[in-house]
């Protein structure tokens, strides 16, 4: 009533629909305006009475829809609004849990203290937030902390650390004050918790190598400003202090499990607590139907075996101190195969404890594992027989070398090739080893003279950079006794003979510095036997039998491991270094793996830190990296490899450079087969030979070695782009010799002339494979040398 009708003309067709025709805007059409075809694409079936139908007009390019009835608007109404609704609530209650930060006051924040110990000390520049000191010590601590809950049975909860102070006085303990924050909606949150799961070794694992003193942990939680209103105000903290008392001591008990009755253990006693919390039999037991229908499930061969380890692990007196017992776990590697087959299938509630990072490493100093049976039946299994006593471990245990023809039972490996010798050969002045390993380290350090009885090969596993003066003599070890030199020597002078000796024996162990040594009393029962120096005010100290009455030993620690020598070999030369790399041959050497697969290169330049390509992580999503140090073959499991997880990576800052300096969670065990390289001198005279790359055999399984020489860089321009950084290299022998290739990250490693150690010249960033004709190509490295200034402001002070 009272209103005009824009249409230009209404009319009705024979099915009663109104065709409207406008120049202005249309009026009441319910659906929206779609671009369509003149001609109809509709299904017969869709074209029946009641549906409504689009016409296009002869005449314009606006589409007009027949109307509905009131009654069918009002239902379509109805329905559409309660859909809408619906979905509306159901995104928002999603958003608001899943991606909206809590509400303030809603975290839980836990403020956290502990005093550092060893490892570090506290300095004045910690106090200054704007140092260049204090932001990376802080930013170790924040990644440390993170992931050490972020790896517990909190993580489900755990948001973040935030660092709030480095305290302490000057040259003493360093203090960390922290926040750790949770969401208090995933789990429950005690402060006992957060001290458990710090609590649980003295050297967390994701700290570097610092010590930490476990009684000195404290946690209070700070409350929010709601819990604060109508009470007093003069604390917003609520105070809780936290008494760590030290676990009672371990002891042995039989093994009673029927559920492990078909298990090949190999031993009769366990201990609790167990890995996963057990504190008896009866717990155990509780659990056990878990872990039953896992090795029903048939998912992995070694699931028996593996999770009977777990459950009731051996039991043996500890390496370190035997006067305590401790339990024998499984292997790392043997967790990781486990965990190929089974570990979907986990509950979840042990699936944290399991994280086969929690497990040690066959090579870690001090520590025992069981390695996994049946290594040799494995590598058969995977059509590896030829690895079989080939002369190069490929089993952590040494089973596949000493089950050979060549290795009689009761023998020691020399470490590589097709030799074994009887122990009593060991230091008896004759070379009986083809790389001399049996007369190496006759003198070496070590905590205990258990920690080092199991070792199965003249080859030095690893170094221990800190501990008392141990022998060796045809065999037998025992320590360096003191006890003369109060007789022999003026007190004044004392000091100064064990200096001079504690220098001597870290040079001959490749070390560079002595941070300490000291006199102490011998407590360790397995020490049988004692030598003594017979004029430690020699040039060339004689050692004597000694009953050492005082029982007074050597300690001395150790700092600054050699860069760039081959070790496990005879020369630092390329004399008798052939094209296959053989264990120790470039113990700088890294195989970076992204979830399980070998994707780069790197290579050791410090205990924490690797040099590679960025092109490595260009175009990757974020994933587990792990670094595998101490292997020659991919597939091997070396007795003296590690892996370490990377945290991070830091980019160069150099115009046309593309390395990147990546960090490891936790440092490296020096070995005779892990070693870090040397880096180039800024100088003009450094003269470099022999240079060599390191590339994968075409199945991706063996490294090998390949001689190239700098060239023209036009021999690079065709292939990818140069810069000012960039080196261009190619083979120095046979272009027609194509069986390797390399990914990037991949190392160019030289003999410098003047030192006779191998350093790092460049690094690739690109992978270098066969061209078609089977001939090698050029390859293109980034220089290192103009990059050392960062490595060094980055690392710290490294050769």
């Amino acid at each position: 009533m009272g209103k005009k009708s824009n249409d230009v003309s209404s009319s009705p067709d024979s099915n009663g629909n109104i065709n409207n025709n406008s120049n202005g805007k249309r009026k009441g059409s319910w659906d929206s305006k779609i671009s369509v075809s003149s001609v109809s694409t509709r299904p017969v079936w869709l074209a029946r009475s009641g549906t409504p139908s689009s016409i296009l007009s002869t005449d314009s390019d606006i589409r007009f829809t027949r109307k509905l009835g009131t009654h069918y608007r009002c239902v379509c109404c109805i329905i559409a609004s309660f859909l809408v609704f619906v979905l509306v609530a159901t995104l928002s209650l999603y958003a608001g849990y899943t991606y909206l930060s809590l509400e303030p006051g809603g975290e839980r924040v836990f403020r956290g203290v502990f005093h550092v110990i060893d490892g570090d000390a506290y300095t004045i520049d910690m106090s200054d937030p704007s140092t260049e000191l204090y932001r990376s010590r802080s930013r170790e601590f924040r990644e440390g902390l993170n992931l050490v809950y972020r790896r517990s049975y909190l993580r489900s909860a755990f948001i973040g650390t935030e660092v709030l102070a480095l305290d302490g006085e000057e040259g003493g303990d360093l203090v960390v004050h922290f926040n750790l924050h949770f969401d208090p909606r995933k789990t429950a949150i005690t402060e006992h918790d957060l001290v458990e799961i710090l609590s649980k070794t003295d050297k967390p694992q994701y700290l570097g190598n610092r010590t930490i003193d476990i009684s000195t942990i404290q946690f209070k939680e700070s409350l929010p400003t709601s819990a604060l209103t109508g009470t007093s105000s003069t604390s917003t903290v609520a105070t809780v202090q936290i008494t760590t008392t030290s676990s009672p001591p371990r002891s042995c008990s039989l093994v009673k499990l029927p559920f492990c009755k078909n298990a090949n253990l190999g031993y009769n006693m366990t201990s609790y607590p167990n890995l996963l919390g057990h504190k008896s039999l009866q717990e155990v037991s509780d659990d056990v139907i878990a872990f039953r229908e896992l090795v029903d499930a048939e998912c992995s061969r070694i699931a028996l075996d593996f999770l009977c380890r777990v459950l009731q692990p051996a039991c043996q007196k500890s390496l370190l101190d035997e006067s305590r017992f401790e339990i024998v776990l499984p292997c790392r590697a043997f967790c990781h195969e486990f965990w190929m087959g089974c570990g979907s299938r986990l509950p979840q509630r042990f699936q944290d404890k399991l994280d086969c990072f929690n497990f040690p490493e066959y090579s870690t100093v001090g520590a025992d594992c069981a390695p996994k049976p049946g290594c040799t039946q494995s590598l058969e299994a995977k059509g590896l027989s030829g690895y079989h006593c080939d002369g190069i471990p490929d089993c952590p245990d040494l089973s596949d070398e000493m089950t050979c023809s060549y290795c009689e039972p009761g023998h020691v490996h020399c470490g590589s090739g097709l030799k074994c010798i009887p122990s009593n050969k060991q230091c008896d002045g004759v070379q009986d080893c083809p790389n001399n390993s049996d007369e190496k380290a006759c003198l070496s350090l070590a905590p205990t003279i258990s920690s080092i009885m199991s070792v199965r090969s003249s080859q030095s596993g690893h170094y221990y950079s800190a501990g008392n003066v141990v022998f060796m003599e045809k065999g037998l070890r025992g320590k360096l006794c003191i006890d003369n030199l109060t007789a022999t020597i003026e007190p004044e002078l004392q000091n100064s003979v064990l200096e001079t000796v504690a220098t001597s024996l870290c040079h001959t162990l490749t070390f560079q510095n002595v941070s300490s040594f000291h006199k102490e009393v011998d407590n360790e029962s397995n020490t049988l036997h004692y030598v003594q120096m017979e004029d430690p005010t020699a040039a060339e100290i004689s050692f004597f039998p000694s009953d050492c009455q005082n029982k007074t030993v050597f300690f001395i620690n150790c700092s600054n491991i050699e860069c760039g020598l081959q070790s496990a070999r005879l020369t630092q030369t390329v004399d008798g270094l052939g094209k296959m790399a053989a264990p120790g041959d470039w113990p700088w050497h890294v195989s970076l793996f992204k979830s399980g697969t070998h994707v780069c290169d790197a290579t050791v330049i410090d205990s924490l830190w690797l040099l590679t390509s960025a092109s490595c992580f260009q175009g990757q999503g974020k994933s587990e990296w792990i670094a595998r140090l101490g292997t020659v073959r991919l597939t091997s499991q070396s007795p003296w490899q590690q892996e370490r997880h990377v945290l991070g990576m830091v980019k160069s800052p150099v115009e046309g450079s593309t390395m990147v300096l990546v960090k490891l969670d936790r440092p490296i065990v020096f070995s005779d087969y892990i070693r870090p390289v040397c880096l180039p001198k800024r100088t003009l005279n450094t003269n470099f030979t022999n240079c060599n790359t390191l590339g994968w055999s075409r199945n991706r399984e063996m490294l090998q070695r390949i001689d190239v020489s700098p060239t023209e860089m036009e021999s690079c321009a065709n292939i990818s782009i140069t810069t000012g950084n960039s080196l261009c290299t190619d083979t120095a022998y046979s272009m027609d010799d194509c069986s390797e290739e390399e990914v990037a990250g991949s190392p160019m490693v030289c003999l410098q002339e003047e030192t006779q150690r191998w350093t790092l010249v460049g690094i690739t960033n690109w992978r270098i494979a066969c061209s078609k004709s089977g001939s090698q190509r050029p390859r293109l490295y980034d220089k290192t040398e103009s990059n050392i200034d960062w490595i060094r402001t980055t690392v710290g002070n490294i050769l």
